[in-house]
């Protein structure tokens, strides 16, 4: 992989209206078989101009739902939906928000986030953690649906274990505390994969209740392995699609449900690997990114 600069401007937040000038020449110069840009509206609609003057396809990766709404989503916003030859998202709730936007059914195509599955085979693994829930502490990681329902199976001999931090950690340990089951939920802080992987290995269920997340990359990573999962449904969270047609999870919709989500997944033989998910591996994925692109190539010389 070989960068270029397209400005000597720092990174910011805000995309600059310089870098956004100068890319439509950036990228002729560089003569892609393919442009693929992120989905910042500043930044497709200077590619797409750099696509017509490169003669190659535009792709653009759209990874989280739009914060907008389709009845108030922003003009360029809009565009940047329509503009591409090709859009991808990680899963189907992405793809329903940008083709509210505008996006054509034909040009938004799924590819999920992949997974190292040599990696979970080689992990070690660590015992300890029945009940194991990951990711950032954020207002939308909902973590107390999870707390209300291990409240309710107080009589039942479970350990859980939270990895991740943020600003909602602290409210959540109270919340633990309040609930009577702090001496049997372990909040371990922010964890790099290395370390998540051999948990999962050990933990027998994996409980994902986040209201919103593109993908849930976790999530997939311990079905594969072998933990089995249980996710609370929430319109602004991917996490039921991967559980819909597997074995070992249950999707649920209510506290009551999820209590008894957790009490039937406790009765099913514990796993460490799950070769059902080697279809997210590296490689497989990366084949349909390669497959996308010379769709588009074959498209775009075409018309």
């Amino acid at each position: 992989m070989t960068y270029h600069a397209v400005t000597t401007e720092p990174p910011g937040d805000t995309p600059s209206r310089r870098f956004a000038l100068s890319l439509p020449g950036a990228l002729r110069r560089v003569k892609p078989d393919v442009i693929h840009a992120t989905a910042v509206p500043k930044h497709v609609l200077a590619a797409k101009t750099a696509s017509k003057l490169a003669r190659a396809p535009l792709v653009v990766d759209w990874y989280e739902s739009p914060p907008e709404t389709a009845g108030n989503a922003s003009k360029s916003l809009r565009m940047a939906a329509r503009s591409p030859d090709g859009v991808i998202t990680p899963s189907e709730t992405v793809k329903t928000r940008v083709r509210e936007l505008g996006a054509d059914e034909a040009d938004v195509r799924v590819i999920p986030n992949s997974i190292d599955t040599d990696a979970i085979r080689e992990a070690r693994i660590v015992e300890g953690a029945d009940i194991v829930y990951s990711r950032r502490l954020d207002e939308d990681a909902n973590v107390e649906s999870l707390f209300l329902a291990l409240a309710e199976l107080r009589g039942m001999g479970w350990n859980a274990v939270i990895i991740g931090d943020g600003p909602e950690r602290e409210g959540y340990e109270r919340q633990a505390a309040d609930l009577r089951i702090d001496d049997r939920v372990e909040f371990t802080g922010a964890q790099p994969v290395e370390k998540r992987i051999p948990v999962f290995r050990g933990a027998h269920v994996y409980v994902q209740t986040a209201r919103r997340e593109a993908f849930p990359t976790d999530l997939l990573r311990a079905l594969a392995c072998g933990c089995s999962g249980v996710v609370e449904y929430h319109v602004e969270s991917s996490a039921h699609e991967l559980v819909e047609q597997e074995d070992r999870t249950f999707r649920t919709t209510s506290e009551q449900e999820l209590t008894e989500a957790l009490r039937s997944a406790a009765g099913l033989p514990h796993m460490t690997e799950n070769e059902e998910f080697d279809r997210y591996d590296d490689d497989p994925v990366l084949e349909r990114y390669l497959d996308c692109y010379r769709d588009m190539q074959d498209s775009f010389g075409f018309f």
